[in-house]
């Protein structure tokens, strides 16, 4: 009986062994919702590369009000903006589950939940209190407060679910400013973090 008990651990080993070694590729597939949603037609998909924001920051080169240069030295300091909107109920729960996945690496600054619909800010540590690598803003039930249809991009859509990542060197004080301007839902409550 002995040799049968063996051959069950090392089953149970080997086993575990390829679970630990398939950890990371599952990982990898969770992170990449933005690209797996890029070419669908049933979401807006928006990705601002960095020579974009370096393009925007030296239009402002001979700004003289402080609070626009502010505001143009966090517009530079961005490394990547992605967005996904979509009404979908499938590719919203996929978000929901992947923002699930996700929260456990990073930090829950802010919870907002107003007739039906939910607000969650999160955000990775950056050098110091103000700042942040990385703010992935979800909003869900959109349309339980928004029931007409926007135009973006050409296309009528309805908004169901908005999932926005921003990386680079964050300032949290600037930043309701950039989401404001970008007319993103549940931005405005950035400001009600101070």
């Amino acid at each position: 009986m002995q040799p049968l008990k063996t051959s069950k651990m090392k089953n149970r080993l080997l086993v575990f062994v390829m679970a630990i070694m398939l950890m990371p590729l599952t990982g990898m597939a969770q992170k990449d919702v933005f690209e797996k949603y890029s070419d669908n037609s049933d979401v807006t998909f928006v990705s601002i590369k960095p020579k974009m924001f370096q393009m925007i920051a030296k239009m402002g080169i001979d700004i003289d009000d402080a609070e626009a240069k502010a505001y143009m030295d966090m517009v530079k300091s961005i490394t990547s903006f992605k967005t996904i909107i979509t009404d979908k109920a499938e590719i919203s729960s996929d978000l929901t589950k992947w923002v699930k996945s996700r929260s456990s690496s990073l930090e829950e600054l802010m919870e907002v939940k107003d007739d039906g619909t939910e607000v969650k800010f999160y955000v990775k540590e950056g050098k110091d209190a103000d700042h942040v690598k990385e703010l992935l803003i979800f909003v869900n039930g959109v349309g339980n407060v928004m029931n007409e249809k926007i135009e973006i991009n050409g296309k009528e859509r309805k908004i169901e679910t908005v999932l926005v990542s921003l990386t680079g060197d964050i300032d949290l004080n600037e930043i309701s400013k950039l989401t404001s301007q970008m007319n993103i839902p549940g931005g405005e409550h950035l400001d009600k973090k101070k």
